[in-house]
């Protein structure tokens, strides 16, 4: 499997405030087709309850065709794809229980813990000061990292990233070595 963190991360998006997967991208991660993920949610429904599985509406899709050029040819589906919350893809790879589906499942996992644990330190570096916000800010910097160095070939390099929130500016920079 070719999938990554990275891969996860740049097709998550924001549909009523929750961050979810459209089932065209879960399928793909999963590697089976898009009818066998509906097929999944349609014969088991005591399995997904609303905050598992959302169906887009016509506006939300029309969004999703917009902002991710990957899904372009939602555009002309009949129905509104499904978009799955971090507890339904969970519960997904109860169902379909292909090595492919376990794999990206782990992924998947990781994908959510280490942007919960960034959120988490973001948040907490913003209301603090001194030598704790130091902590928090590298700690924040080895997260990014992880998230966006995944598969990169480790080198003795620097890698410098450097992100502005509204309430502060995050600089890091990470030296790596083979």
């Amino acid at each position: 499997m070719n999938h990554s963190i990275q891969h996860i991360e740049k097709n998550l998006m924001t549909i009523k405030g929750q961050r979810v997967l459209i089932d065209r991208d879960v399928a793909t991660l999963y590697g089976v087709e898009t009818r066998d993920i509906n097929k999944a949610v349609k014969n088991n429904p005591d399995k997904f309850p609303k905050d598992y599985v959302l169906e887009l509406t016509d506006t939300e899709k029309n969004e999703v065709v917009e902002n991710f050029h990957h899904l372009q040819s939602l555009k002309y589906a009949k129905t509104n794809p499904k978009a799955f919350t971090e507890k339904g893809l969970y519960m997904l790879a109860t169902i379909l229980k292909s090595k492919q589906a376990t794999e990206a499942t782990f992924l998947i996992i990781e994908t959510f813990a280490k942007l919960r644990a960034l959120q988490k330190t973001v948040t907490a570096a913003s209301s603090t000061t001194g030598n704790k916000k130091n902590t928090l800010l590298k700690k924040s910097g080895e997260l990014m990292a992880d998230l966006l160095d995944q598969d990169m070939t480790e080198t003795e390099s620097k890698t410098t990233l450097e992100l502005n929130f509204a309430v502060l500016k995050l600089k890091h920079t990470t030296k790596r070595k083979k």
